[in-house]
């Protein structure tokens, strides 16, 4: 009987591993035998827009570096982008549990400080992902999603403090300008999933207090006290606590990100909150049909508060063609085939356009969701985070103002911040 389950255990191993291979052989073909979509471009224009592109303030809203940080040694010093120095490419989360899974500078990344800095990014929200949510709100494993939050936060800012010349932390938008102004880059932190709070309101104060300037109230999975786009609504929105943890981020000066919420979540935060809203990583529902992106009345009530839709670079979200109704309709045709058009940097833009359109220039921003996204599902032209330029050269082609190119790449988020700080300020005056 021994044997037998032995065998049995065997043989299961063996397909799981089979399954892993075939998802990053797909992932690996998409990357590199997709059809090239990028318009050509002229040299003087592409030198006077990376002039205008590296003069903006690029301000991106996501970016998933500090799990590979945090669970394999990644150094943001290291080349993430050399394959042949590179035992596997992303999505290091599938392969993560095999024997002997590559860890340090044997990974590949979409960034580095090498890369952040040729992509002219001058201030980044990293996020601190704490799962989808679902082990906690099954489980209630008291402290669990607190320690991950504390370790990735220690990893990340040891990485910081390493490389102290490149790259330093903001608490404010008074700290921002001055590290770009030191030629550095501005690091802040998200955190991906309310659930990490573990039903303990306090924890909202101490996560600040660790630099965690915005929070997404959810992830994949609806968990104690709200709901989830991409899950069973639990409560209809938020639970009454919930409705406490926004008026609680309100007042200590966290931004509350909707991204990954429901729409009924989405509408009580919106009756609710007094600052500025962010979507930190979602783009527009009426180019492409997703829960994960926001419909117009959506985009306009994030507008009404003050605040920006972060487009997110995740062509299922992106392109109407791979959104998950498309795949689900067709089946494995588009998994498995590498040849398929790949989406191009103007489809984003197309969402910048559509935000634009609905709510204003002042209410549209960038979040790639960089080292969350495998690399077959990055348009065109936008690999990784050092190819920021090809979207100010898109939208300098679509006609864009100097000045509303700076909005987009990071004016704006900058702007949610400073009124944030100020709504908090007037709350502590108005509580004295």
């Amino acid at each position: 009987m021994n044997n037998l389950l032995k065998c049995f255990l065997k043989w299961i191993f063996y397909v799981v591993v089979l399954l892993a291979i075939l998802i990053i052989l797909r992932l690996l073909l998409g990357a590199f035998l997709q059809e090239s979509t990028l318009p050509n471009v002229s040299k003087d224009l592409r030198e006077k827009t990376l002039k205008l592109h590296h003069d903006s303030m690029l301000f991106d809203g996501h970016n998933d570096i500090p799990e590979p940080v945090l669970h394999f040694g990644f150094d943001l010093g290291s080349n993430g982008d050399e394959p042949d120095d590179r035992s596997m490419w992303w999505p290091w989360m599938i392969y993560s549990w095999l024997p002997f899974a590559p860890t340090g500078d044997t990974i590949a990344t979409h960034t580095d400080l090498t890369r952040l800095q040729e992509g002219g990014v001058k201030a980044q929200f990293f996020s601190i992902w704490v799962g989808s949510g679902c082990s906690y709100s099954e489980t209630e494993i008291p402290g669990d999603s607190k320690q991950r939050v504390l370790d990735m936060v220690s990893a990340f800012r040891n990485q910081v403090q390493k490389h102290n010349d490149e790259i330093e932390m903001a608490n404010t938008s008074k700290d921002i300008m001055r590290i770009i102004s030191d030629k550095k880059i501005a690091a802040l932190f998200g955190l991906e999933g309310g659930h990490a709070i573990e039903h303990d309101i306090s924890n909202i104060q101490l996560y600040y207090q660790l630099g965690i300037r915005y929070m997404s109230l959810t992830h994949r999975c609806s968990h104690d006290w709200a709901d989830s786009a991409t899950d069973r609504p639990v409560w209809n929105g938020l639970s009454d606590f919930g409705k406490k943890v926004v008026k609680e981020m309100n007042r200590v000066g966290m931004i509350v990100d909707v991204s990954h919420s429901s729409e009924e979540t989405f509408w009580d935060v919106i009756k609710i909150t007094k600052a500025p809203v962010i979507a930190s990583h979602s783009s527009a529902r009426a180019i492409t049909n997703s829960p994960r992106n926001m419909s117009d009345d959506m985009i306009q009530a994030v507008a009404d508060t003050g605040g920006i839709v972060m487009i997110n670079f995740m062509t299922p979200y992106l392109d109407p063609e791979k959104s998950p109704e498309w795949k689900s309709a067709t089946g494995w045709h588009w998994f498995w085939h590498p040849k398929h058009p790949q989406t191009p940097v103007s489809m984003l833009i197309d969402h910048i356009d559509h935000i634009v359109q609905v709510a204003g220039i002042d209410h549209v921003g960038i979040g790639s969701d960089f080292d969350g996204t495998p690399t077959a599902w990055l348009p065109e032209g936008l690999k990784d985070v050092g190819d920021f330029p090809n979207i100010t050269i898109e939208l300098v082609r679509r006609g864009y103002k100097n000045e509303d190119i700076r909005k987009i790449l990071g004016a704006n988020m900058l702007r949610v911040i400073d009124k944030t700080e100020a709504v908090t300020k007037e709350n502590r005056l108005e509580g004295s």
